[in-house]
């Protein structure tokens, strides 16, 4: 999801399939809307001089698309040996299974039940594929089974929607909890100053190349909403959708449902914490 706030020093236009970094290339699906922005970005990973590669989410279940991205493997002499899921949102992980037969990989993820093959995915976990080396890091709040991946060599997070390349994201509640967020931000803030990260590929929108000043927006971001909701609540705002056209007016309204998920997510955390 987006809202008003745009990241910064970022341009607002198309983003286009084609090398990222040195081993990330992307293939745009074409699935655009206001909630997938220009479409999701599916990831091609390998080390350079490998004829082995990692795709991280496959996207829709469209066949075009999944053929898309064995085909741009291929082009580069490279065969998919292993597909990665961020999360299970269908716009991210409903082709894996046709992925999977396409390629004959297995899938990895955080839910089993989005696992094909017996290993799943867990925090510290190095994926090491063709000399690819990518660092699971748990990261949930967008939903409970949200995932990053670190990618030491080029500096680089793959983030899904935890962070976008345009705008912010929705905090999709009762699966998403805005606790877990708030920490999943500040485990990858670390990651730009503990692991010189600096390069984030997102799951929709463009590549952003300062990655702690993205990181450093989504956390003052989320605290201006969570400021606005709770002065919107002492005005006497008692229900979500009241809460919404308050504090979302500035939204297009197509997005109101979702920001009424992050609002529900907001008042939950408010609640636990004794702030409302």
């Amino acid at each position: 999801m987006t809202d008003a706030a745009s990241l910064p020093g970022r341009p607002r236009g198309v983003v286009r399939s084609g090398a990222a970094t040195p081993r990330a290339v992307n293939v745009l699906a074409p699935n655009p809307s206001p909630m997938t922005l220009d479409g999701t970005n599916t990831w091609l990973l390998a080390e350079p001089g490998s004829d082995l590669a990692v795709v991280v989410d496959p996207g829709p279940l469209d066949e075009a698309h999944l053929r898309r991205v064995v085909e741009t493997a291929e082009q580069a002499g490279r065969r998919v040996a292993l597909t990665l899921l961020t999360h299970g949102h269908p716009d991210h992980a409903e082709g894996a299974a046709r992925f999977a037969e396409l390629t004959g990989t297995k899938v990895r993820a955080l839910d089993p039940a989005l696992r094909l093959g017996d290993e799943g995915l867990a925090a510290g976990d190095v994926i090491t594929t063709g000399g690819l080396e990518l660092v699971v890091v748990p990261t949930p709040g967008h939903t409970a089974d949200s995932l990053c991946f670190h990618l030491p060599a080029d500096r680089a997070v793959l983030t899904g929607d935890t962070i976008l390349g345009r705008g912010t994201t929705v905090v999709e509640h009762p699966d998403g909890r805005l606790g877990d967020y708030l920490d999943s931000l500040r485990r990858l803030r670390s990651l730009t100053a503990d692991d010189g990260v600096h390069t984030v590929l997102p799951g929709h929108g463009p590549v952003l190349e300062d990655a702690q000043g993205a990181v450093e927006f989504y956390l003052a971001h989320r605290a201006h909403r969570l400021a606005q909701v709770e002065t919107a609540v002492e005005d006497g705002h008692r229900t979500p959708s009241e809460i919404v056209a308050r504090v979302y007016a500035d939204v297009d309204r197509s997005l109101w449902p979702a920001a009424e998920l992050s609002v529900r997510a907001q008042l939950e955390y408010l609640g636990e914490h004794g702030l409302i």
